[in-house]
């Protein structure tokens, strides 16, 4: 029985459809959700981001501006869930995605982990890093469904 759902995000089109697709099935199986992003601290370029690029024209930790962005679109799934009588909770972590992943749904004792997919083929994947292509060959037991954008 699924009675825990993971559901990582990063705020792109595949992740809030497969956030959709989570908060009908969690409603349908009366499951909660864990709502997971994850801050990917190797794509640090720098530091801080420079005043004149930021909007607010001050200059702010990356790290910050990330948790802020991050925290946003973990609320829009978070609102969906409340709309829909879905229980719900969120984690907003840093370090490499797919790790990340796995071991909070593991951590969790999720039953299920829906990710979003941006379709791209298996070697495309393999090169580029895909998210969604590492958590699917990740040496874990929890069943992954994956939604294509």
């Amino acid at each position: 029985m699924i009675s825990k759902i993971l559901i990582p995000t990063d705020g792109s089109e595949a992740a809030q459809k497969a956030a959709m697709y989570a908060v009908d099935l969690a409603k349908q199986l009366k499951a909660s959700i864990i709502v997971l992003s994850i801050i990917d601290k190797r794509s640090f370029i720098g530091q801080t981001v420079q005043a004149k690029e930021a909007t607010m024209n001050v200059i702010e930790p990356l790290e910050d501006y990330l948790r802020e962005a991050a925290e946003g679109y973990v609320g829009e799934i978070i609102e969906l869930c409340n709309k829909n009588g879905v229980s719900s909770k969120t984690v907003i972590t840093s370090g490499h995605p797919v790790e990340v992943i796995v071991k909070e749904a593991e951590r969790a004792k999720a039953d299920l982990i829906i990710i979003g997919s941006h379709g791209k083929s298996a070697l495309a994947a393999a090169v580029l890093g895909s998210v969604t292509y590492g958590v699917i060959h990740k040496d874990t037991k929890i069943p992954v469904l994956i939604v294509r954008r």
